[in-house]
């Protein structure tokens, strides 16, 4: 079990849990070889104890450890301790988009477009790379404090789909795509249908389809249309409207083509919102709403027994399925039990009478067919170099130095892609061979890889090839007229002899013809580094790390380095300064934040909510954070505590009364008789009664203070006796009325004195 305090492989000291998932604990941990910060993902111990689970995981985990793109959380690492699997990741301090959202309720559409746009580039670099997500949703993007969005959990949710795992469905089934929901077959296009789900979910705040199972909602996302998010706000901008709705169509041919198509439109409509340049496919055969049949409504519901939306991909032809929580009728044989048939592992066979026996055979004849061509394109091209060069050892490899290692990564440094795992062996050379040496010959035990032939491979393919297996991938540039620029013309290490994994390895490629001079930018602020580099026609790559010499701000590094060649508009990898590393927590600025969010802000980075005291402020809205006890210059330890005041809005101004009230007058009140009891009422322009009593002496004095009005009114009431009338009647006789009442009223306006 995985403590406080703990050593995992010889390298990653335990430092706090920082949040539980499904299907993993996720600690902080210090890198003890590299001096960083990372995030140690540990598998549940119900996951950990499936081996079958645990291979595909780490299969899986290395795959994606050959992504590199600032918009993917890297991975950097995967092992086990003891009982225990894990993997390392890039640790990005932030909150996930789907608390954002919760946060925000819902966001700009400016904001949202923005946020789509960075994760649809993270998943187009996967994409380019052969690997697709199948799991996008809010809850896998996470949004960093420096604003950098991010897709984390690439290759694990395939290794997480291929079994069975419960948690988490129902936020899982909201964003799947129709055919991931029928059992079908996914590529990138699942992919941009989840992507679509989440920008919809970030316009209006709510998902697309809701109901009480994940059957419910996995029927709606086949059958029912896709709503537009105008309905539930309307200010949505046309051409935001018409993504969404492409994104969401029930047929894959009618989404965008790939994810590179659907981040040019959402760029596009950031610059002309309400233009019509979205273009959909509307024809009736390939746009209409799907019905589900009978037939699948019964597939679906078989599948799903408890309502445990899965997928699975059985390995002899990847099919999406919707299966039951009881997969493992039989765990100590580990087969597959299914209604429509089953996999043995052993056997190798997946038993089922479908028609997707006939897609699997395909399938494979097909790979078959692509593997053979490529060898042949791949053979020919290295006879065709050696003709032309005469010998490819000839290149001289140039060493470039090793970047410094990035905390803030945008590309994962060779040294993070290692694992335990071995990779095996095409040549069928033995891995324990030395770096270098010839295949067969004996060498002591070591931790080594067999090298692939990436001669003739473009430099990123080549570059992604080498990470993958845990090496680090130099690149030298050459002019060369003959050799496609960007093309692999040879390799310091042969396909085929062996080489320690870590061990650098150049690859010489061919510049073309227009070879151009690479620029020293190395002590050059960022932007004068990325400005220099730019109108020398290169592409720019930046990274970040911590330096205890070189100024914050300022180029540490570059790769290739001054003085050499590369290929026009070949990417430069420039490393940015932050300064020395700070063990401490510098203190965010809560001026601004509502009382909630300052709250929120100082327990997300580590620090404690201290004193909150109440003023008036005359430029502060009430409720929000007026002024903090420490500055945004300091740092403080994990746990310090940070004290605010919060406006209570402007200060109202307060009056004094100090009443001296006479007796009505004569002009006031001629039938007044002094020494008559009167009510007097005195009320302040804003409705308050200030004073309402009955006196017959005057003048009535008294004060108040505290007033919220400037002025009042007093009404001053009293009684007027009428004497009854004397009448004689026809006998002569006096007859006397009796007298009434009459009250009086008078008033006054009192103005009061500012306090």
């Amino acid at each position: 079990m995985i403590k406080i305090g703990n050593l995992i492989g010889e390298r990653y000291e335990i430092l706090e849990k920082i949040g539980t998932g499904g299907m993993s604990d996720v600690y902080k941990a210090r890198d003890q070889k590299l001096s960083r910060n990372v995030a140690v993902k540990v598998l549940k111990q119900e996951f950990a104890e499936n081996e079958n689970f645990v291979s595909k995981f780490r299969m899986e985990a290395q795959a994606a450890a050959g992504l590199m793109h600032p918009n993917i959380v890297n991975v950097y690492d995967v092992g086990e301790e003891g009982e225990d699997s894990y993997i390392v990741m890039e640790l990005v301090e932030g909150i996930t988009l789907k608390k954002y959202i919760e946060k925000k309720a819902r966001l700009t559409y400016k904001e949202a477009v923005s946020i789509a746009i960075q994760v649809g580039l993270g998943i187009e670099a996967a994409h380019n790379n052969h690997i697709i997500h199948r799991d996008i949703k809010p809850q896998n993007i996470i949004i960093s404090k420096d604003g950098k969005v991010k897709v984390t959990d690439f290759g694990i949710a395939k290794a997480a789909t291929s079994n069975t795992i419960t948690s988490n469905v129902m936020g899982s089934v909201h964003y799947t795509s129709p055919e991931q929901a029928r059992g079908g077959y996914s590529d990138e296009k699942s992919d941009i249908y989840s992507l679509g789900v989440t920008l919809f979910e970030m316009l209006t705040g709510r998902v697309p389809f809701n109901g009480e199972t994940t059957v419910a909602i996995a029927i709606k996302h086949i059958q029912e249309p896709m709503p537009s998010p105008r309905e539930y706000v309307p200010e949505i901008p046309y051409s935001v409207e018409d993504i969404v709705l492409k994104c969401c169509e029930k047929s894959p041919d009618n989404r965008y083509a790939s994810m590179h198509e659907l981040v040019d439109d959402l760029k596009q409509s950031l610059l002309t919102p309400e233009e019509d340049f979205v273009v959909r496919n509307t024809t009736e055969t390939m746009g209409g709403t799907r019905t589900v049949t009978e037939e699948e409504m019964a597939q679906i519901k078989s599948r799903s027994a408890n309502y445990g939306y899965q997928e699975e991909y059985p390995e002899d032809g990847e099919q999406l399925r919707l299966v039951s929580d009881s997969r493992y009728e039989e765990e100590d044989s580990g087969r597959y039990e299914e209604e429509e048939g089953g996999y043995d592992p052993e056997e190798e066979s997946y038993e089922d009478d479908s028609e997707y026996d006939y897609e699997s055979k395909m399938e494979r004849i097909t790979t078959i067919l692509a593997i053979v061509a490529g060898v042949v394109i791949v053979g020919i091209i290295i006879v065709l170099a050696i003709r032309i060069l005469g010998n490819r050892q000839n290149a001289k490899p140039v060493t470039e130095p090793e970047p410094a290692t990035p905390v803030i990564s945008e590309e994962v440094m060779p040294s993070q892609t290692g694992s335990d795992t071995e990779n095996a062996d095409p040549a069928g050379a033995s891995q324990e061979q030395s770096a270098g040496a010839e295949p067969g010959t004996e060498q002591p035990a070591q931790d080594l890889l067999t090298m692939p032939n990436v001669v003739g491979l473009n430099v990123d393919d080549a570059r992604n090839t080498l990470f993958a297996l845990g090496l680090n991938p130099l690149v030298e540039y050459v002019e060369n007229a003959t050799v496609e620029t960007g093309a692999v013309i040879s390799a310091s290490v042969e396909a085929g002899y062996s080489v320690a994994k870590g061990s650098d390895v150049t690859l010489t490629v061919s510049a073309g013809s227009a070879a151009i001079l690479l620029p020293n930018v190395v002590g050059l602020s960022a932007d004068q580094a990325e400005g220099t580099l730019t109108q020398n026609g290169f592409q720019v790559t930046r990274l970040e790390a911590y330096s205890d010499v070189v100024e914050a701000g300022k180029v540490v590094s570059q790769t290739p380095e001054a003085g050499s060649k590369a290929a026009p508009d070949s990417i430069v990898t420039i490393t940015i300064s932050l300064g020395p590393e700070k063990t401490k927590i510098q203190v965010p600025n809560l001026v601004g934040l509502t009382e909630d969010a300052a709250k929120s802000t100082l327990t997300g980075v580590g620090l404690a909510v201290g004193e909150i005291s109440y003023v008036f402020s005359g430029e502060i809205p009430n409720g929000v954070v007026c002024a903090q006890t420490q500055g945004t210059d300091q740092y403080l330890d994990t746990g310090s505590q940070v004290s605010f005041q919060v406006s209570k809005g402007p200060q109202q101004k307060t009056y004094r009364a100090d009443l001296s009230i006479g007796a009505p007058t004569v002009e006031e009140a001629p039938d007044y008789i002094s020494g008559t009891e009167v009510l007097l009422k005195l009320v302040g322009a804003d409705g308050a009664v200030i004073l309402e009593t009955r006196t017959s002496t005057f003048p009535f004095t008294a004060n108040y203070t505290g007033l919220t009005s400037a002025s009042g009114t007093l009404t001053i009431s009293y009684n007027v006796q009428i004497d009854g009338a004397i009448s004689v009647d026809d006998l002569g006789n006096v007859i006397m009325s009796p007298g009434t009442t009459d009250t009086k009223t008078i008033t006054r306006t009192i103005n009061f004195v500012e306090e």
